[in-house]
């Protein structure tokens, strides 16, 4: 079973910004399924969670979650790298140049190679969001890829997992992107581990 809720975001994209959704992290957990137990609880954002580092999210989480499972896009992101053995990776974001940044250090942090890295330099949610899946397979398509093992596309507002099939087919290279991995590390950490057609070769190992 699968429940939800939001977390309000803000713009333009800074790290001033996405640092406000840390106070809410706690109330907006507690509120799901109040008072009952949850065992995974997944925050869909990827450069929330580099802004405001895994380890407070994880704890705040925790809070109205004892026990769960805490993932992230960018923490599963590194835990499909690994799983893959993959050691260089392609990148592309939509975000502006600072959080562009800070993306790029903390894969470096992880000692994960980027052999290049491409953006859209969007600072908006809203504007990323509208991004048209088809577009943004053309220009995936053409990034430069030839040096990383895989293409990493950052962001779960961009609208980039019905796609990954395709962008694969045509890069012929692995493709991870944040709600991909994010969903992948969800469904692993409850027990289902059965092979998923469409979403890429992460979900078919």
């Amino acid at each position: 079973d699968v429940f939800v809720n939001r977390i309000k975001n803000y713009n333009p994209l800074t790290k001033e910004n996405l640092l406000k959704m840390y106070d809410q992290l706690e109330s907006v957990t507690k509120d799901i399924l109040p008072d009952e137990k949850i065992n995974t609880v997944a925050y869909g954002c990827t450069s929330g969670t580099i802004a405001i580092g895994k380890d407070k999210i994880k704890e705040k989480i925790q809070l109205a979650k004892p026990d769960c499972y805490v993932t992230t896009p960018i923490t599963s992101a590194i835990k499909a790298i690994n799983k893959m053995k993959i050691k260089k990776i392609a990148v592309f974001t939509p975000y502006p140049e600072s959080v562009n940044k800070a993306v790029f250090e903390y894969f470096t942090k992880e000692n994960i190679e980027v052999s290049s890295f491409s953006s859209f330099n969007l600072d908006s949610d809203t504007l990323i969001g509208k991004v048209d899946p088809n577009y943004l397979l053309e220009i995936l398509a053409k990034m430069d890829t030839g040096r990383s093992d895989a293409l990493f596309v950052s962001c779960t507002a961009l609208p980039v997992l019905k796609i990954i099939d395709q962008i694969e087919s045509k890069i012929k290279k692995t493709v991870l992107s944040s709600n991909q991995t994010l969903i992948w590390d969800s469904i692993r950490s409850v027990g289902y581990n059965n092979q998923v057609d469409g979403y890429g070769k992460l979900f078919r190992n």
